[in-house]
């Protein structure tokens, strides 16, 4: 069964780096090149900033003044055929047309623009906390490609080296230097890491095909290629831990949203508490009358005001409070949780940073000596072939620490830099 797992796992692995090689070249970008493209066309960044053109529509709808209402009536028409006369009294017709404007009380026109405004400053901020999360995915993700590209790049060196061991062993063989189960076992070998290379092959299709629908692609159109640099130059951090921390509580996207949301709250309690005020309304009438009985103009005026004995908005006042107070809450937990992840980050990314130093200081050179100077000594037959295949493991497992201790430097410094909300940290 696990053989059967292996070879379908194989074919799999082929049938899918075939798949997208024969799509044609690959376009290839750099991480800042990714992250723009991405910025522009992601799809769901194109719709979060919908919210915006909704922000804005709903502040031109507030600062709209309410609309005069203009009325007619006729009375008195004699359609029934009664007739007028002075014995029945009847008539005269009555024609009128009146006007009638609404005066909102406590200045509510400036309240209801006020939230408008704060709602809108509330969709930007939030456009803004989608764009930096959108920039985290896509680092991640180009960085998972130049982490499998490295991997498969080792795997192909490693095939290569066993190819010329075989190659190599063939010769001895035919010379009689060696039995053929040395040939063997070195064959075996090369087949192993053969499949290692389909693995790592697989691995960067799938990282490829991650990185194209934050670019706003779809998997069958033209494949993409990170071409940059795995390892990042070791620096320093500019600042300790408190001094990050206080710039991410004033540059995080996230948390000034969380602040103009609890403004928007606010002035949504204020404009609740003047709708509790009534409003006025003043008309005016022009009657005109004529008939048998006589004629005449008249002007109306007129005044009118609810009386606020049931609805006084008590409900939308204890909601906007409600909310008021659920905004607060929901900042002071957000700055707890940036905190947190500010805190978090700085110690992956330290962690992180003080590993590729000791693999660079320790490691590298001596599972390289060790590799290259015990093929040379295989080669002059001193030493058997398990030596030179753990030889070969030691210095595979370092490298592919080592790619994966560069990988994981630079997440943790994209995940700091976007933790704090600048590019404090290089």
């Amino acid at each position: 069964m696990k053989v059967r797992q292996s070879i379908v796992a194989a074919i799999v692995s082929s049938i899918a780096v075939t798949s997208i090689a024969g799509q044609g070249g690959f376009r290839t970008l750099t991480i800042e090149e990714a992250v723009n493209e991405a910025v522009q066309r992601n799809l769901g960044l194109l719709a979060a900033r919908a919210d915006l053109s909704v922000a804005e529509a709903a502040l031109v709808t507030a600062r709209l003044r309410p609309n005069p209402v203009l009325s007619g009536s006729a009375d008195g028409l004699d359609w029934l055929g009664t007739g007028f006369s002075e014995l029945n009294n009847a008539g005269p017709p009555q024609y009128a047309v009146r006007v009638d404007v609404p005066f909102e009380r406590a200045s509510k026109r400036e309240l209801r623009t006020h939230v408008a405004e704060e709602t809108r400053r509330v969709a930007e901020a939030q456009i803004a906390d989608a764009v930096r999360r959108l920039m985290l995915e896509v680092l991640l993700a180009s960085i998972d490609v130049l982490e499998a590209k490295a991997k498969l790049r080792l795997a192909e060196d490693t095939l290569q080296s066993f190819e010329r061991l075989v190659q190599l062993n063939e010769r001895r063989l035919t010379s009689g230097a060696i039995p053929q189960l040395e040939v063997s076992r070195s064959r075996v070998a090369m087949l192993q890491y053969r499949g290692n290379v389909r693995s790592a092959q697989l691995v960067l299709t799938q990282a490829r095909l991650k990185l194209l629908p934050l670019l706003g692609k779809k998997p069958d159109e033209e494949p993409i290629d990170i071409d940059d640099r795995l390892a990042l130059p070791a620096s320093a951090i500019a600042a300790d831990l408190t001094v990050l921390q206080q710039s991410a509580r004033s540059t995080r996207p996230d948390l000034l949203a969380a602040r103009r949301e609890q403004a928007r709250t606010q002035a949504d309690l204020r404009l609740q508490l003047a709708q509790g005020k009534v409003d006025y309304t003043l008309g005016a009438e022009y009657r005109r009358q004529q008939g048998v009985n006589g004629r005449g103009n008249l002007l109306g005026l007129f005044f009118s005001v609810p009386l606020p004995l049931f609805n006084r908005n008590q409900g939308e006042i204890v909601r906007a409070e409600a909310e008021a107070g659920k905004a607060t809450r929901s900042l002071t937990a957000l700055e707890t949780d940036v905190a947190g992840q500010v805190a978090s980050a700085y110690a992956e990314f330290t962690a992180s940073r003080q590993l590729v130093d000791e693999i660079e200081r320790d490691l590298l050179e001596p599972t390289d000596q060790g590799r290259t100077g015990t093929a040379y000594v295989y080669q002059a037959g001193a030493i058997s072939l398990l030596d030179v295949l753990d030889a070969q493991r030691a210095y595979n497992d370092t490298m592919e620490t080592y790619y994966s201790a560069q990988a994981a430097y630079r997440r943790a410094q994209a995940r700091l830099t976007l933790a704090i909300g600048t590019e404090t940290a290089q």
